[in-house]
């Protein structure tokens, strides 16, 4: 692997995301695999200085860039104090130089107490949430261990809706037992709301998490492959008719209401991450910050940032990540681009003979330099990549 990535001088001058993880939760839902905490006392304080530090490291070498993103991600960032983000959003500001339309994102939970504090959130900046909703029927809400009801649940997305500029939930379909008929009145019911961004996804088991245990265990079944699928298709139709189609596999917007923090992801720009566990990507390097928030909380207190490693990606490696990436999208990604990032040739990216086989079937498509999978393909995503990327 290079010690020294190559990377094109023209990158230095790309817009950078900036994500900021807030680890703690009220409590621990059985499908989440994420970096999140139950911890009975926060010091907001020492929280603030800490990820100010952490963010102040990652300026001092990327500082000066356009900034074009904020998300706040977590664990549970509607938890955290909203002086806690303003601090965060004004030091950003000061760092790097913020696009005339920054988008800055918080993740919320749709609790009636976390809601109130959404009017001081937007007075903070954050002018656009993601809400945690999952389901809108209260046994598949208890099932998926959250604590909020359907009416809580839409009594916040009211909030959010008069309180944000832009407003995303998320729903997981494909539950056990969930059918056609089910999904589509619950799909149907999401879509009525106005929100111009959905995140569908579909429940899956993640391993280490309390539904892996109860899987093992024989005592929660998974929705069948098939059965899934033909869900996934019902979710697409659905939504493509209401003018909401999806960008990404999951992720479903009007025309100009992608995430464009999430973008910068798919589309393999570089973001700076900070807080405990966060994953960055830097001018070639790869960043990851220590997981557990007391140690990532003692990192920072003894190097003024809290970082548990970096490591220099080689060509190959920044190839491979782009493509798994971008072929997510339904734009797909520019061959030549990501050629140019890797200092790879094209014709090395990817098997031109699997290519050209799968677009044979209508599951791969490319139009010169253009690669994307076909809308039939998403549903075979995770057996297309290993087939097509060659890196």
């Amino acid at each position: 692997m290079s010690s020294r990535p190559i990377i094109p001088a023209s990158a230095a001058a790309d817009p950078l995301a900036l994500y900021v993880h807030w680890p703690f939760c009220v409590s621990k839902c059985p499908y989440c695999d994420f970096n999140s905490h139950v911890r009975e006392q926060v010091d907001a304080d020492a929280w603030r200085d800490a990820l100010l530090a952490d963010l102040r490291h990652e300026a001092a070498l990327t500082g000066g860039r356009p900034l074009s993103s904020i998300f706040f991600g977590g664990g549970t960032p509607s938890l955290m104090p909203p002086a806690i983000v303003a601090a965060l959003i004004e030091a950003a500001a000061g760092y790097w130089r913020p696009v005339p339309d920054l988008e800055i994102t918080l993740e919320a939970n749709p609790s009636s107490v976390e809601a109130a504090r959404f009017a001081d959130l937007a007075a903070a900046g954050v002018n656009r949430v993601s809400l945690g909703l999952q389901a809108l029927e209260d046994e598949a809400l208890h099932f998926l261990g959250r604590a909020h009801d359907v009416r809580e649940g839409l009594a916040a997305l009211d909030v959010a809706q008069s309180v944000f500029g832009r407003v995303n939930f998320d729903l997981i379909y494909a539950r056990p037992g969930q059918s056609e008929g089910d999904w589509g009145t619950e799909l149907a019911r999401g879509l009525s709301f106005g929100t111009d961004h959905l995140s569908l996804y579909q429940l899956t088991i993640e391993p280490g998490t309390r539904f892996a245990t109860l899987v093992a265990q024989g005592k929660l079944t998974p929705a069948d492959s098939d059965h899934a699928a033909t869900l996934y298709e019902q979710t697409q139709a659905m939504t493509t008719a209401a003018g909401i189609p999806a960008y990404e596999i999951s992720n479903h917007a009007r025309p100009g209401q992608a995430s464009r923090h999430n973008l910068i992801y798919w589309r393999y720009g570089d973001y700076a991450g900070i807080g405990p566990g966060a994953h960055g990507r830097r001018l070639g390097m790869a960043t990851l910050r220590h997981k557990k928030p007391e140690n990532w909380m003692s990192a920072v207190q003894r190097n003024g940032h809290g970082l548990h490693g970096e490591e220099a990606l080689g060509g190959q490696d920044r190839a491979r990540e782009a493509l798994l990436m971008g072929l997510r999208l339904a734009e797909g990604v520019d061959l030549e681009r990501i050629a140019a990032l890797s200092g790879l040739a094209v014709a090395n990216l990817v098997d031109g003979n699997a290519v050209a086989r799968l677009s044979a079937h209508g599951l791969v498509a490319q139009s010169g330099q253009n690669l994307r999978i076909e809308a039939a393909g998403m549903l075979l995503l995770d057996a297309i990549l290993p087939e097509i990327v060659a890196v």
